[in-house]
């Protein structure tokens, strides 16, 4: 089974229905149907065939789309890469994959031809562009062929559909191999749980080369044959705006989204009352974010919780009243947690320790990379670095506190960055925070927070914020030193870098 035969099914049985409208270039599900085919044929006559990797390095568009569904129709295998990648970065991407082809465009390729241009056997295809192995733009190339028909390549649900490499914080990045079974299981808890109809009409925001905009909102979209309204890059004002014209019903984002959709709201204050559900991921969402977009709009957000290597792990309930800011909910139908402590053993409800997961969404492993695929597993449970603990009044629902390897021991006391993060962000003056472990020769670690300052507030008192914190935590969990930071270092999914983070505040502790 090809996690394809349930995005092209309604290209089939309703051909006529719009699927996407990518900046009101519509594509009806037929056409969709039929460029993916295309697309699809095309690979196949370049040479690419089942189990090849194909690295796509290219902007949000129609052609993104079209060629990762085609590389999944001939049962070949997506690398989706960031246009923002570095030449070094994408050298090594393509040559840990050993990739059978590279398709960017040529903005991108002037930038890393120098460092791709040793790697052997690389097929590269330009979609704007005469590519130096010959081929002409993909536009060209798709002309030059001849309407026929090809049949979609048969798979075992285990084989592999998409290698997505991780940030590599602590080393080289790793492949993560993400299976079809792991994409359709996922895609139809997820349908269930957020009562996903072919009614409904999704606006799309997110970059398509993460796990978020293209499995959990892509993927999840087409299985549903609902429209998705897609934007080529998100901006506040136009997303009002088109949750109007558009009559949307889904949104799906990451926090730096949802806190500029509400810095913008008075100026538009648009009709949303199309809208059913708001959703939030990949990083956490601050408690004051989520009451003041409820505030503002009468929603509560949805969080929920997932990781490049499980997909979507948690959610919280679809009904809002039963919607907690801080939590990210209960697992997923088929997926099972458990909060396990150092010694591998399941801690007591309620206290704080990894949470450890399985079930069909559990990716396969890191391409070639046995040692630290071995790391990451204990007795078939993913060990997902997360820090949590669920709560045994409240059907053990689960809440996150931060990172495994961000936690702080300072004096022989364990210290949940998130814990001291949340008590920043209540104060009156903190738009935002981020709190990390600094060497400290007394202690080992000493706490040290960066706080992003809300507009109206012109400089930091540090001797007040920290009372603040002491009033509220233990003296050992309160910052010793608190600077403030025009905006927290994220990456493209809104997620704080801690490790650059941590860069910043030791030269700002030094000087």
């Amino acid at each position: 089974m090809n996690v394809v035969n349930f995005l092209i099914q309604h290209g089939k049985s309703n051909p006529s229905k719009i699927a996407i409208d990518f900046e009101n270039d519509i594509w009806t599900y037929g056409k969709l149907y039929h460029m993916i085919k295309k697309h699809a044929l095309l690979l196949r006559k370049l040479g690419i065939r089942k189990g090849d990797r194909v690295a796509l390095q290219l902007p949000k568009s129609l052609d993104f789309i079209c060629l990762h569904l085609g590389v999944q129709y001939i049962g070949a295998i997506t690398l989706p890469l960031n246009p923002g990648y570095s030449p070094e970065e994408i050298e090594y991407f393509l040559s840990d994959s050993q990739s059978a082809m590279y398709i960017t465009n040529g903005e991108i390729f002037q930038r890393t031809k120098k460092n791709i241009e040793r790697l052997e056997d690389l097929k590269i295809l330009l979609t704007d562009d005469t590519s130096p192995t010959g081929f002409e733009p993909l536009g060209v190339e798709l002309n030059k062929l001849s309407e026929r028909d090809l049949e979609l390549q048969k798979l075992s649900l285990d084989d592999i559909s998409v290698i997505c490499y991780t940030s590599g914080t602590t080393g080289k990045p790793k492949g993560a191999m993400i299976s079809h079974r792991n994409l359709v299981t996922n895609m139809f808890a997820l349908k269930k749980v957020w009562r996903w109809t072919e009614n409904d009409v999704l606006l799309h925001v997110l970059p398509l080369f993460h796990v978020h905009g293209l499995f959990v909102a892509l993927h999840g979209a087409l299985n549903s044959g609902c429209k998705v309204i897609m934007h080529r890059k998100f901006d506040p004002v136009m997303t009002w705006d088109a949750i109007e014209r558009h009559k949307c019903t889904m949104l799906m984002g990451v926090p730096t989204i949802y806190y500029r959709l509400v810095n913008t709201w008075e100026e538009v204050k648009s009709d949303i009352s199309s809208m059913r559900v708001f959703i939030s991921g990949s990083a956490p969402l601050l408690e004051n974010l989520f009451h003041r977009f409820e505030e503002i709009t009468g929603h509560r957000i949805l969080e929920r919780y997932g990781m490049t290597e499980a997909q979507m792990i948690t959610s919280n309930p679809y009904e809002p009243e039963r919607r907690i800011p801080k939590s990210v909910g209960y697992p997923l139908p088929g997926v099972q947690i458990r909060i396990v402590g150092p010694d591998a053993t399941d801690v007591k409800p309620g206290d704080i320790g990894e949470v450890w997961v399985r079930g069909e969404n559990v990716f396969l492993g890191y391409w070639n990379n046995i040692e630290k695929t071995k790391e990451t597993f204990h007795d078939g449970w993913l060990k997902s670095g997360d820090l949590g603990y669920q709560d045994p009044d409240d059907e053990m629902r689960l809440y996150l506190v931060g990172r495994a390897k961000e936690l702080i021991i300072t004096g022989g006391y364990n210290v949940y960055p998130k814990e001291v993060e949340n008590v920043l962000e209540e104060h009156v003056s903190v738009a935002e925070a981020a709190v990390v472990g600094i060497y400290d020769p007394d202690f080992g670690e000493k706490v040290v927070a960066a706080v992003v300052l809300k507009n109206h507030v012109s400089e930091l008192d540090e001797e007040e914020l920290i009372n603040y914190c002491k009033g509220r935590l233990a003296s050992y969990k309160c910052p010793k030193r608190i600077f403030p930071i025009e905006g927290l270092p994220k990456n493209a999914m809104g997620k704080i870098q801690k490790t650059e983070l941590k860069k910043i505040l030791e030269r700002k502790i030094k000087v």
